[in-house]
């Protein structure tokens, strides 16, 4: 008599379908979750197995594709679903063979139909008859060491190329490898709403660089001081990075967050521009995403949040500090969106680039005489970093690593004048920085 599926992995194919369709994996799996009611160590269970397919999913292509001997184009979407989750357990979690194997035919059989179970039956009985390492082993042998890299950490070639761009060759494996290790969610204070010390009385330890952050493992949800807007989520690289320009020597005057969805880094400037006696003005392209800035200021009442496009200057040259937090590639944060290196594209970096020297070039245009800028973004990609931040016209370029005495070697290797900070060496997203101060 076949066995009951669980709820967990029926989710996990819940939520697989809800990323091939174009879905972020944490929303993707808070909602599969909440679909299926699951209990927490079944909510658990899934977002091991579901973040660990969207990790490693190129490498698994590649066993299930050995395995079977055709292509995954030959079969269904969801019998694909089925066996990466299936090969995940099998390969990766703490799951028997025979349970991964045995649920995933069944899975298969209730959610797409009996006349499949054969093919997925067939195909992870094959992918189980090897772990891991013998699995990379015989995909690699035949391949060139940065290719085989690629395999053996679970990265697209271009991605393994652009890290390869700006690395000392001995630390490029180490960073890869940083991708594949989730991190422990990081809180942030809202500066004059309550102090570090404060914030860990919920549990946690200080971050090791920040002044104003805590890493504490658990929900963030279920930090009260998180719920009434005195704290947030986010990561201490972002913290380090929006503290970098509250520190730069500027005029006196406001502050202008140009980027500013969903507010994480807002948030911050506000409190400590309010420490300064100035004010923030925090602009969004998107009104859903202003939402979610206006949200995450809360907790101050007085920041305005505005709808602008940052290409089109929408206000006066009156600011002091612009903080141009430039869409990108987020190839610095693939630990937290995994799904992202199979989803991005090297071809997405020609308009990336485009939009993001428009950006940097007008909010030069936004301050006064002797105003800085920074220019951050959450990738550590040479075209959409330092070749961006060289590009522009009408400006000084400072020296953005001095303002981090308490970091170890936070300066990029192709130009000191950067920050680059690295999971691998920092512990933070693969944050950039660049401090320019116009003419």
């Amino acid at each position: 008599m076949p066995e009951m599926i669980d709820d967990a992995r029926q989710a996990g194919l819940s939520a697989l379908k809800i990323i091939r369709d174009g879905g972020y994996a944490n929303l993707a799996v808070k909602q599969a979750a909440d679909d299926w009611d699951l209990v927490p160590i079944d909510a658990a269970f899934l977002t091991e197995l579901v973040f660990g397919v969207c990790r490693h999913m190129g490498t698994l292509d590649l066993i299930i594709e050995k395995a079977s001997g055709r292509g995954l184009s030959t079969l269904q979407p969801g019998v694909v679903d089925v066996l990466r989750l299936g090969a995940e357990q099998v390969l990766k979690m703490r799951v028997p063979s025979h349970a991964a194997v045995s649920s995933s035919v069944e899975l298969a059989a209730e959610r797409i139909g009996r006349r499949v179970t054969g093919v997925v039956n067939a195909i992870l009985r094959k992918v189980a008859q090897k772990d891991w390492d013998q699995w990379v082993d015989e995909l690699t042998r035949t391949m060139n060491p940065r290719e085989a890299m690629g395999v053996r950490t679970c990265h697209p070639q271009w991605i393994v190329d652009a890290y390869a761009d700006v690395l000392p060759t001995d630390e490029l494996e180490q960073a890869l490898d940083a991708n594949n290790v989730a991190p422990v969610p990081t809180l942030v204070v809202r500066p004059g709403l309550m102090s570090v010390e404060e914030l860990l009385e919920y549990g946690g330890e200080p971050t090791p660089f920040s002044e104003w952050g805590v890493i504490r493992p658990g929900d963030p949800a279920q930090v009260p001081a998180v719920r009434d807007g005195r704290a947030g989520v986010q990561d201490e690289g972002s913290q380090l990075v929006a503290g970098v320009l509250a520190a730069a020597d500027a005029p006196a005057g406001p502050w202008l967050d140009m980027c500013a969805g969903p507010g994480g880094k807002a948030a911050l400037l506000t409190g400590l521009a309010i420490r300064d006696e100035e004010e923030v003005v925090a602009a969004e392209l998107h009104p859903h995403r202003a939402e979610l800035v206006a949200e995450a200021l809360r907790g101050y009442g007085r920041t305005p949040v505005i709808v602008a496009d940052g290409t089109k200057l929408a206000w006066e040259p009156v600011f002091s500090r612009v903080l141009v937090d430039a869409p990108c590639t987020g190839l610095g944060a693939l630990r937290r969106r995994p799904e992202a290196r199979w989803r991005k594209q090297e071809t997405d970096l020609k308009q990336l680039t485009k939009l993001q020297k428009d950006l940097l070039q007008h909010a030069l245009e936004s301050v006064v005489p002797g105003g800085v800028v920074a220019y951050v973004t959450c990738s550590p990609h040479i075209a959409e970093t330092i070749e961006v931040a060289q590009s522009v016209q009408g400006a000084e370029i400072l020296d953005a690593p001095e303002l981090l005495p308490q970091v170890g070697r936070p300066e990029s290797e192709l130009d000191p004048r950067f920050i680059q900070l690295w999971p691998h060496r920092h512990g933070t997203d693969a944050m950039f920085c660049a401090l320019l101060r116009r003419a």
